[in-house]
C-alpha cells in the first residue's frame, strides 16, 4: 500500500523546504501518513496553496520607483535586483526561486490528494475535493506559466518554452521534465479547470475563503480567460460569481460601509475571511512588507506612485486610499497586517506571515468590465465600472462621477473608443489593486513598457524602460532545476 511522500525535483531538488532528500528517502514507510479517507484528502489540501507570495513582481513594475539613497532605509536584496530587472540570487523570502519552489510544492499535494482519491476508491463524496486539487493544480500552473514564461499572446502561437505541468506525484530524485509550450501549458490548466468547476457543486469546507470553492473558482477563471482572451467565458464566470448581479454589495466599499473606518482598522479588515470581497485568501510567509523589505527599501511605492494613487480618476473624482507610510517617501497602501509567529519565545524568534488575497471580488468585477470593453460594450462595461468607482470615491454621484466614454477619451487623450475605455480601465486597476501583483499581470497581458527612474547622490534623474519582448520580463527559474532537465530561460 502506497504512502503519502513528497520528493521534489523541481523544488531546487529539497534545498528550501527537505535539506536531505536522501534520509528523507530512508524513512520506513510506516512513518508517513497514509491519506485514506475524504477527511484526511481534504486536510491534505490545505497544502495546496502556495504559502509564499509573488509581491516580488511589484519590485519590477512601474508601481516601483527610486526614492534615493538618502531617503530611503536600505538598499537589500533582492529588492535592487527586481528593480533593475536583474535575476535575484538564491531562494530567500521575496525572490521569484522562492514562489517557484512554493508553487510545486502545493502542485505535489494536490496531486497526492487526486492520487489518493483514485487509489481508495473515494467515491463521490470525495468529488469537491477533487475538484479543489484539480483547481488548485491549474492555478499553481497558471501563476508559474505567468511569471516565468513569455507572455501568453491572444491569437498567436505560443510555441515558446512554458514550465512542467506536473500531473503525478514524485517519487524519485531529479526526476526529468519537460516544459513543453507556453500553448501546451494552457492547454492542461484548462482541461484540469474545466473539470474541476464541474465538481465542486455540493462542497463544504471548514473555512470556505481558503479554498477553491465555487466563487474562488469562478473569479480564476475569470482571470484564466482574460489572459486568454475569451471574453464570454471572462462574463460567463464573473456572473456566475453573483448570480444576482450584487457585485456592488460585495465588493471594497472604502467609501461605503467601510468609510467610518480608521486607518488600522482597514488593514485588519482588508484580509479577513468574513468580508465578501474576498473570495480566496492563502496563509503566506512574507517580509515584503516590511519596512525591512520592501516597505523602506530605496526602490518601491514613492511619491510619484503615490501622486497617481491619490489623484483624480477618469471617474472625475479620486478614490479613498488607506495610505501609510515608513516615513516619507516610503509609502504602503497599508493592505497587509503582518501575524507573527513565535517559534520560540523566549528568545522573540519566529515567522512573519500575511493573509494574501488570491482572488476578490473587485478584480472579478474588473476582469468582467474589460472583457466588455473588448467586445466594445461600453453600456455594460460602464455599469460595472460606475459600481466599482461609487465604492471607492466619497460622496459619489451617478451625474458628477459617472463614466462615459467621452470622459475616457479626455482622461486619456485616446479619440478611438476602445483604446481610450481600455487604459482608463487599466488606470483604474493600477490604483486599486497596487501591491496585489495584478498591474504586472496586465503589464504581461498588454504588452505595457515599463519605465523606471534613477536618481543619483547628486540628484540626477536617469530612467531605463522594459519593453514588450525583453527577456527579462520572464523572471528566472532557479538554477538548480537544471538537474532535472529544465531549461532556464534564456538572457
Amino acid at each position: 500500500m502506497k504512502k503519502y511522500h513528497i520528493i521534489y525535483g523541481l523544488l531546487l531538488l529539497g534545498t528550501l523546504m527537505f535539506p536531505a532528500c536522501s534520509k528523507y528517502l530512508e524513512v520506513t514507510p510506516d512513518n508517513r501518513a497514509e491519506i485514506n479517507t475524504v477527511e484526511k484528502v481534504a486536510g491534505l489540501l490545505v497544502s495546496a496553496y502556495p504559502n509564499r507570495t509573488y509581491l516580488f513582481c511589484e519590485t519590477a513594475s512601474d508601481n516601483s520607483e527610486d526614492r534615493t539613497r538618502a531617503l530611503s532605509s536600505h538598499q537589500s536584496q533582492p529588492y535592487v535586483d527586481l528593480y533593475f530587472w536583474r535575476d535575484p540570487e538564491g531562494t530567500g523570502n521575496s525572490t521569484p526561486a522562492e514562489y517557484w519552489n512554493a508553487c510545486y510544492s502545493a502542485i505535489a499535494a494536490a496531486n497526492h490528494a487526486l492520487e489518493a482519491i483514485e487509489e481508495h476508491n473515494l467515491g463521490e463524496k470525495a468529488n469537491p475535493y477533487k475538484g479543489e486539487a484539480l483547481i488548485a493544480r491549474a492555478y499553481c500552473h497558471h501563476m508559474l506559466v505567468t511569471f516565468f514564461a513569455a507572455a501568453y499572446e491572444i491569437g498567436g502561437a505560443n510555441a515558446g518554452m512554458g514550465i512542467p505541468y506536473v500531473t503525478e506525484p514524485e517519487t524519485v530524485v531529479s526526476k526529468q521534465y519537460d516544459r513543453g509550450t507556453v500553448a501546451g501549458v494552457y492547454e492542461k490548466i484548462e482541461e484540469d479547470l474545466k473539470a474541476g468547476l464541474a465538481l465542486l457543486p455540493g462542497g463544504t469546507w471548514q473555512v470556505p475563503k481558503y479554498h477553491f470553492n465555487p466563487q474562488a473558482a469562478n473569479a480564476f477563471a475569470t482571470r484564466f480567460y482574460l489572459f486568454k482572451g475569451d471574453w464570454d467565458k471572462v462574463i460567463e464566470h464573473a456572473s456566475a460569481i453573483y448570480p444576482e448581479n450584487n457585485y456592488y454589495d460585495n465588493i471594497r466599499q472604502y467609501a461605503g460601509n467601510m468609510n467610518d473606518l480608521n486607518s488600522d482598522e482597514l488593514v485588519q479588515e482588508y484580509t479577513k475571511a468574513e468580508r465578501p470581497f474576498n473570495l480566496l485568501l492563502a496563509n503566506t510567509y512574507s517580509v515584503y512588507q516590511r519596512s525591512s523589505g520592501a516597505g523602506a527599501s530605496r526602490y518601491g511605492f514613492g511619491e510619484q506612485v503615490k501622486t497617481h494613487y491619490g489623484g483624480i480618476t477618469v471617474f472625475g473624482g479620486a478614490f479613498r486610499t488607506n495610505l501609510r507610510s515608513y516615513g516619507a517617501p516610503n509609502y504602503t497602501p497599508g493592505k497587509y497586517r503582518e501575524y507573527f509567529h513565535y517559534t520560540n519565545v523566549a528568545q522573540g524568534i519566529g515567522l512573519p506571515y500575511i493573509m494574501l488575497p488570491l482572488f476578490t471580488a473587485d478584480e472579478a468585477l474588473a476582469n468582467r468590465a474589460e472583457a466588455y470593453i473588448q467586445k466594445e460594450d461600453y453600456p455594460n462595461a460602464i455599469n460595472d465600472l460606475n459600481e466599482f468607482a461609487r465604492a471607492r470615491i466619497r460622496g459619489y454621484s451617478l451625474a458628477s462621477h459617472g463614466l462615459t466614454v467621452a470622459k475616457a477619451q479626455t482622461f486619456t487623450g485616446k479619440s478611438d473608443a476602445k483604446e481610450a475605455m481600455l487604459e482608463a480601465l487599466l488606470d483604474t486597476k493600477k490604483r486599486a489593486f497596487i501591491l496585489e501583483g495584478i498591474r504586472w499581470m496586465d503589464i504581461l497581458r498588454h504588452q505595457l513598457t515599463v519605465r523606471h527612474n534613477h536618481i543619483d547622490d547628486t540628484g540626477t534623474e536617469t530612467f531605463t524602460e522594459l519593453a514588450h519582448g525583453d527577456n527579462r520580463r520572464v523572471f528566472q527559474l532557479p538554477q538548480e532545476v537544471k538537474l532535472s532537465g529544465v531549461p532556464l530561460n534564456p538572457r
